[in-house]
């Protein structure tokens, strides 16, 4: 058995592989976060839609990942691996993305356009959540005992996000903005340019799978010599482990709040900067979209950094204190002030880099190798309870409280979810100094 299968460039290579999939999901997913402001004026929209339909559209990402599907996917990848079952779960994101498409596209009467868009975005974003798991699993698996292994997730958040960063800016201009009234093709295009890329995302995929069967069959990890039948075998204690270690549940649930402070700020983002600040329609998808920009800068940096100084609580710390900030400068800077705006949104994307490059490499640090899916899927798991409803609630306040009215009251939901991370990685931080230091603080 050999302890160096592969050069570092072919580890390079099958990361080059993972990022195309989850580049295609992370554009596909936020194809209207960028224009969501127009379903606040639903009359120009031949679609219908208005920003509750939206919150629930864009919320249904989450339902089956919060119902369950999360934590039995991750099971299935920590008892049939990583080829089989994440194929399984790229096939349904794409499937999930032809049924959203068709939901928006396809001219049905609004109930049942609804009803299969939302059916779509739930297979979209089990698919989408499991399949991240799979690519996460896998970075830890090529990179494991390298010093690259922080660099390499952060470089796949930065690529993966850079595909936010492109939906964010290119969807104003595809659908084009600003009109009187946008047809169904008009807001179905960016959809449909998410679709072609989860095409090249899945091709992408199938070529990894057949790495990786080539990294194993050089590490002697083939079925019936014992080896992955015995990381495999798969307990329900396991699960009741991992709920008892006290580190792993902080940070599956600063993992909830933090990204609920960015996450689902993105996808309403427009409707809050534009009243806030008196940003013109097409700037403000390109003012939103400094966030993914700002991780594809610092991501890979501060991912480098964690493994040259570790220290990995106190960026947390720091990432959360960000995002905070940011929120507070975006609810209550000067009104009008367009330099508040780009500021509260600078700190956003300092943060969205700090946090998960520090976080998800912090995991295996914490959890056995052979338990990584089920560990991951349960933050997965975590994280989505919260996604799925900040969306929901956002979209029923804008409905509600039109103006700047609604826009105070969404943000004063991300400040006290900013507190709340802030509070969490403050604890884990505690609890990493009165234990073995694993965190590296």
């Amino acid at each position: 058995m050999s302890s160096r299968p592969f050069r570092p460039a072919v580890c390079w290579a099958a990361l080059a592989c993972l990022v195309v999939p989850m580049f295609a999901s992370y554009f596909f997913d936020d194809s209207l976060s960028s224009v969501s402001h127009l379903f606040r004026d639903p009359g120009s929209l031949a679609l219908g839609w208005d920003s509750r339909d939206l919150g629930n559209f864009i919320g249904d990402y989450s339902l089956l990942c919060v119902c369950g599907g999360l934590i039995v996917g991750g099971i299935l990848l920590d008892m049939f691996g990583i080829r089989l079952m994440g194929s399984v779960f790229v096939g349904m994101m794409l499937l999930g993305g032809i049924l959203a498409y068709t939901g928006v596209a396809a001219g049905l009467p609004k109930a049942e356009a609804i009803a299969l868009g939302r059916a779509g975005r739930m297979l979209f974003g089990l698919g989408s959540e499991i399949a991240g798991v799979a690519v996460t699993r896998s970075i830890a698996k090529w990179f494991k005992g390298s010093s690259h292994m922080s660099l390499a997730m952060g470089l796949q958040l930065a690529i993966a996000r850079s595909g936010t960063a492109l939906a964010l800016i290119a969807a104003p201009f595809i659908v084009g903005v600003p009109k009187s009234y946008y047809s169904l093709a008009d807001t179905a295009r960016p959809a449909l340019t998410g679709l072609f890329l989860l095409l090249a995302g899945a091709a992408a995929w199938a070529v990894f799978v057949g790495m990786d069967r080539g990294f194993d069959s050089r590490m002697g990890l083939k079925r019936g010599r014992g080896t992955i039948e015995e990381e495999d075998k798969f307990s329900f204690r396991d699960i009741l482990g991992l709920l008892r270690n006290r580190r792993f549940v902080t940070i599956g649930l600063l993992c909830v709040t933090f990204y609920c402070c960015v996450s689902s700020f993105k996808k309403f983002g427009t409707s809050v900067v534009i009243p806030r600040f008196g940003i013109e329609d097409s700037a403000a998808g390109i003012m939103v979209a400094m966030i993914p920009f700002f991780t594809i800068v610092f991501t890979p940096m501060f991912g480098a950094l964690v493994d040259k100084t570790g220290r990995a609580v106190r960026w947390m710390v720091l990432g959360a204190a960000a995002v905070l900030g940011g929120h507070l400068c975006l609810a209550f800077a000067p009104q009008g002030v367009q330099f508040f705006g780009y500021a509260g949104i600078a700190l956003l994307g300092l943060g969205y880099s700090l946090v998960p490059s520090a976080m998800w490499p912090s995991v295996p640090r914490l959890v056995s190798e052979r338990n990584l899916g089920t560990a991951y899927s349960l933050i997965y798991w975590i994280q989505n309870v919260g996604l799925f409803f900040v969306p929901k609630a956002v979209g029923h306040i804008f409905v509600a409280s039109p103006g700047l009215e609604g826009v105070v009251k969404v943000e004063w939901i991300f400040i006290s979810l900013g507190i709340c991370a802030v509070a969490l990685a403050l604890s884990l931080q505690e609890k990493s100094k009165k234990s073995e230091n694993i965190l590296q603080i």
